[in-house]
Parts: C-alpha cells; structure tokens; sequence
C-alpha cells in the first residue's frame, strides 16, 4: 500500500504556532514573577511599633496611623494621642471637641 505524503503546513498556519507558544512562555514568566512578588512582598515584617506603647487611664484605641518618627493614636474618648515611635513616648496629647463633621480641634 502506498503512503499518502505529510501535507504541507501553510505559513501562516506556522507563524500562528509559534506567536501562540511566545505567547504562553510570556505569561508563564509574567506568571511567575507576580507570584514572586506577591511572596516577597508579605514576607515583609511590616512597621516597627515600640514594645512598651501603652494608653494610660484605660484608654482604647480607636485608630492608628504612623508616621515618620511618630504613631497618632485615636481614642475612643475623643482624644488624639501622639508618641514617639522608637520609644513610645508621649509627645502630644490633642482633644477633639465633641461635634459633627468638621468640628474644631483644641489642643492641650
């Protein structure tokens, strides 16, 4: 029995074959590097808060937000508390008067 010759692959049918197998070695790399990412980037430890940050007079946290040098703590009773971020000193102490949006701000 006679064999019937390969047919002969068009080449547009060809460059189709190689620009989708480019396409899946890219997203295969782009793949792996975002997941690289993601995992260096919660492998990080995340901000420094001193260990001896304490609120006196039983005072609950509300809010946090840090700065630079400094960590602003909002309390529930209507204070802000400002320390010192790498010795969790008290460097200022802002009371917020009771009130709406846009209420004015004394400081002690």
């Amino acid at each position: 029995m006679e064999e019937s010759p390969e047919p002969i692959e068009p080449t547009n049918l060809r460059f189709l074959r190689l620009l989708v197998t480019g396409l899946t070695v890219v997203m295969m790399v782009g793949l792996v590097t975002v997941v690289a990412l993601i995992v260096m980037r919660f492998r990080d430890d995340g901000p420094i808060l001193p260990e001896n940050l304490t609120l006196d007079g039983g005072a609950e946290a509300q809010a946090v937000t840090m700065g630079d040098g400094w960590v602003a703590i909002v309390t529930t009773d209507n204070r802000i508390l400002i320390h010192d971020r790498i010795t969790g000193a008290l460097r200022q102490e802002i009371a917020l008067s009771a009130g709406g949006f846009g209420a004015s701000v004394g400081e002690d």
